[in-house]
Formats: structure tokens, sequence, C-alpha cells
């Protein structure tokens, strides 16, 4: 029994690694395109939905705790897509890797980040043993 993976695209399938093939072959780097791609449309879509909804649900209301609610929850949306924002930014950096073939790779050390790993967040810069050691220590710094 296989583990189904999650990815950060809705109906994208993982990407099925052939036997003996070469770490981010053309293929791979296709598929982790066309997840960036679709991943960016779909964050995208994400802003210009909000963008509608503020302005036709704004609504001048009598009561200040209606103005309120209201006031809060726009402002939760802006901060949810400052950070999807923020993201789409790092998803045209990770494109911008693709292009010059350097994706894939940790930034830190130069091993393979790993096919499951870039599953999981297509964006990652570091392999995982990396990642952990800077978690620990900005752990440390905050302790």
């Amino acid at each position: 029994m296989t583990r189904r993976q999650t990815l950060p695209v809705k109906d994208f399938t993982p990407y099925e690694e052939k036997a003996g093939e070469e770490y981010m072959s053309n293929e791979q780097l296709d598929h982790f395109r066309d997840l960036l791609l679709a991943w960016k449309r779909q964050l995208q879509e994400e802003v210009e939905r909000t963008v509608h909804h503020m302005r036709d649900d704004a609504t001048n209301y009598a009561d200040p705790a209606d103005r309120a609610t209201q006031e809060e929850e726009f402002a939760l949306e802006l901060r949810t897509r400052d950070r999807e924002r923020k993201l789409i930014r790092k998803i045209d950096q990770t494109l911008e890797k693709i292009r010059k073939d350097d994706y894939g790779y940790c930034e830190q050390c130069g091993i393979e980040i790993g096919l499951r790993r870039l599953e999981a967040r297509p964006t990652a810069t570091l392999c995982i043993d990396c990642k952990t050691l800077e978690e620990i220590r900005e752990k440390q710094r905050v302790a």
C-alpha cells in the first residue's frame, strides 16, 4: 500500500520516478514547472476572489460591532493574501531556478533535495538536513 502524497495544488498527481531515471531529468523539471505554474494560478485566483469579495461585500453597517467584524474579516483576508503574494514571488524565483537548470539542489550543501520533499514543498531550497539545522539554530536564537 502506497501513501497518497498531498500536493499544494488540487488534483495534481505526484511524479512517478522511473527506474534508473536521472535526478532532475527533463520530465521531472517539466512536472515541477507545471506544478508551480498551477499553484501560482490557483493563488492568483484566490487574490482575485478576495478583491471581488471585498468590493462586493463592503457595507457601511450602522452598528459599530458589525462594522468592526467586517473590518476584522477584511484585515484577516488581506494578511492571508499578503502571504500568498510573497509565496507567488517565491514561486517565480523557483521557476527561474528551473529555467537556469539549478532546481532541486540544496543551496547550502549542494546535495539533492529529493523528489518527495519537492513534491511536498516545491519551493524548497534546502535539503531536509540543512533545513533541520536551520530550524534548530532559529530556536536557539529565540530562547
